[in-house]
């Protein structure tokens, strides 16, 4: 038996999986009926403890292509952990891929009762663990620190195009997800992967003809670094910024993020485009949020949240640059807004090859 301990007092008792230890983290959820390898690979998770909602995992195995990074996350809670994978595709079971990473995790716990109690009191920290602790004050003190660095790249690297190249995209990798690269490269754009750390002089030195700016994990105000970059960059070259660079792109521009009750993860998330009226199912992954009326003046909302009205994209008309909260490349979700890379390649003076 092991245990989760939140940090109010309150214990679950379940089963061990993956690997051995106690760990310390934010403790959040997400909504997916599937993509748990994409959830767990995806490196905006980094410092959290991951409840799935959908009541059994693992049941199609481990399979390395659906990867989108490096596993980050620090625990992993499920309803009921699938022992006999059954798809074409599997290379492995759930729980041998925990154990190889490093990951803590739970199994046989009330995961419904776990989401309820976030939904109402708010992200806090927890534990899993073999031994109740006689005291809380190591959980509740924890923070997630040097989030961004601690999952960006460490070298530049060059993808090529598919096909014919159309655009040549500089990419700041702040965590950034494998389909993010794969969704410029098949349209048409070689990308050149930046770490978070390479200052904005190298990156404009180089002329690309546009700059993503990456999902990553954290609080986007502790990113200083990346913030003042990003300030130098704005208005030189067409901009794209997904997730985090959503929220990065707010603070280089004077605006303001806040953190979210308990934010928004899944591949059910709708939005809703301000210009058109039309409502888009989105995949995400965040904690924090842009406020839209802190860049009154400076940027136009183009989507709002439908569930709690929250800033979901920014348009910067003079400055070539647009920023979405959501995923459109959508690995694991809906492909509903897959054309904002279409945008982003027409502002670089391309036309995508997909």
């Amino acid at each position: 038996m092991a245990y989760l301990i939140l940090g109010n007092g309150q214990v679950f008792e379940g089963r061990r999986i993956g690997a051995p230890g106690d760990r310390i983290g934010e403790l959040v959820f997400t909504t997916g009926m599937e993509g748990y390898l994409e959830t767990l690979t995806d490196p905006s998770y980094y410092g959290q403890l991951v409840t799935q909602t959908f009541p059994m995992i693992g049941n199609y195995g481990v399979i390395e292509s659906d990867f989108e990074g490096e596993s980050a996350l620090f625990g992993y809670i499920v309803r009921e952990l699938c022992p006999t994978p059954s798809n074409f595709r599997s290379e492995g079971r759930l729980n041998d891929y925990l154990v190889a990473k490093g990951i803590p995790g739970l199994s046989g716990v009330d995961t419904r009762e776990i989401v309820r109690i976030t939904r109402e009191e708010g992200i806090m920290n927890a534990m899993i663990c073999d031994t109740l602790p006689a005291d809380l004050s190591a959980v509740k003190s924890y923070q997630v620190r040097d989030a961004v660095g601690s999952v960006s790249g460490k070298a530049i690297r060059a993808v090529p195009a598919e096909g014919k190249e159309i655009a040549r995209v500089a990419l700041m990798d702040y965590g950034v997800k494998r389909n993010i690269i794969r969704s410029l490269t098949r349209r048409g754009c070689t990308v050149t992967v930046y770490p978070a750390d390479t200052p904005a002089e190298t990156v404009l030195a180089a002329d690309p003809d546009g700059i993503m700016l990456s999902n990553g994990p954290g609080d986007p105000k502790e990113a200083a670094f990346c913030i003042a970059q990003i300030a130098k960059m704005i208005g030189k070259k067409p901009i794209f910024g997904v997730c985090l660079g959503h929220q990065l792109t707010a603070l280089a521009l004077g605006g303001d993020t806040v953190k979210l009750k308990y934010g928004h993860r899944g591949g059910n998330q709708p939005v809703l485009e301000t210009a058109t009226g039309r409502g888009y199912i989105t995949s995400q992954n965040h904690g924090y949020a842009v406020v839209a009326e802190s860049l009154k003046g400076v940027g136009t909302p183009s989507f709002t949240n439908l569930s709690d009205g929250s800033c979901e994209g920014m348009t910067y008309p003079g400055l070539n640059c647009a920023t979405v909260q959501f995923h459109p490349e959508a690995a694991s979700g809906p492909r509903d807004t897959g054309f904002l890379f279409d945008e982003f390649v027409a502002r670089m003076g391309g036309k995508a090859n997909a």
